[in-house]
């Protein structure tokens, strides 16, 4: 049990190399990405969502996808994650051999036929076709739901938070392992993440899953902090802050990995994750994308001096 002298470990996934890749117009070069990985792999991540699939012409930064799982599946000790839009992407995504998928179903009804044209209630049935498949073809696959806009849209604005109870619910009914919380838009505050989650937990119980928070309008750390206490124990990041959604206006940033991960390591939260090898794996991205923009407080500050994680 945590205590305040002992706290629970996080899990921090690395979700750039979809999230982040799929949020900026040039394409990073396979090699280049492969590199990235293993910066990542080497600084101790240990789940890292390295693509989506989804159709080439759609978003060509990640036609390279079943390559870079097959890549990372050499990497020892590394859950591979994958974003899938439908049954079809889940059948590629089983092919190539992936270890978990990641389905997106959005509590906001605008931004789900904007995002992956249905409705929130067909993405529930195209989830139940995909734990069908689960059943009968790969019973180890992990399915997990990450919930778009639970927290507010840029295009539907507030969302019922009754709503996105109901959907967790049926998400989970439908054959889900786990349903986490993102705030597409950016547009949570603390104390909206503390009630949520309590809720999704009480609710859910185990199968309440990660929070991918936003830092859009700078509250990403700190709702990260309101997520974990109130038993969060999973965050999606994004080394450099790369990100955001090309269906939501307006969506950008999401949390920078290494801000994160220096955030709970100073508060004594370990998180198994090497902050000096996590800083130099900003090197192969920036080479990978030369010339794009990426951030953090961390990296422009440097660790206080004699900090140890």
């Amino acid at each position: 049990m945590s205590s305040p002298s002992n706290p629970d470990p996080v899990l921090i996934s690395e979700v750039g190399p979809r999230d982040g890749l799929q949020s900026v117009g040039a394409v990073m070069p396979t090699a280049a990405k492969q590199r990235w990985l293993a910066a990542l792999h080497a600084a101790g991540l240990r789940e890292i969502e390295v693509g989506s699939f989804v159709p080439a012409r759609l978003l060509p930064q990640l036609a390279d996808t079943a390559e870079l799982v097959a890549y990372a599946r050499t990497l020892p000790g590394l859950r591979v994650l994958a974003l899938v839009p439908n049954l079809r992407g889940a059948e590629a995504a089983l092919a190539a051999g992936a270890h978990k998928i990641s389905l997106p179903i959005s509590a906001s009804e605008a931004h789900s036929l904007a995002n992956v044209r249905k409705t929130p209630a067909a993405m529930v049935e195209e989830l139940r076709a995909i734990a069908a498949l689960r059943r009968e073809r790969a019973p180890a696959l992990g399915v997990e739901v990450g919930m778009s806009t639970a927290f507010g849209c840029t295009l539907q604005g507030t969302v019922d938070e009754d709503a996105v109870i109901r959907l967790a619910l049926a998400c989970v009914e439908a054959g889900a392992d786990e349903v986490g919380l993102s705030d597409t838009a950016g547009m949570a505050n603390p104390a909206q993440v503390r009630r949520l989650f309590t809720r999704l937990r009480a609710e859910l119980g185990e199968r309440a899953g990660a929070a991918h928070l936003h830092n859009t309008r700078g509250l990403g750390l700190a709702n990260c902090l309101a997520a974990y206490d109130v038993g969060v124990r999973t965050f999606d990041a994004s080394l450099g802050g790369l990100g955001g959604c090309p269906y939501a206006p307006g969506a950008s940033g999401n949390v920078v990995t290494e801000d994160l991960v220096f955030m709970f390591e100073a508060m004594g939260v370990p998180t198994g994750i090497d902050i000096d090898r996590l800083l130099a794996a900003r090197a192969p991205l920036r080479e990978g994308l030369p010339g794009e923009a990426v951030y953090g407080m961390l990296a422009e500050a440097g660790l206080p001096k004699g900090f140890q994680a």
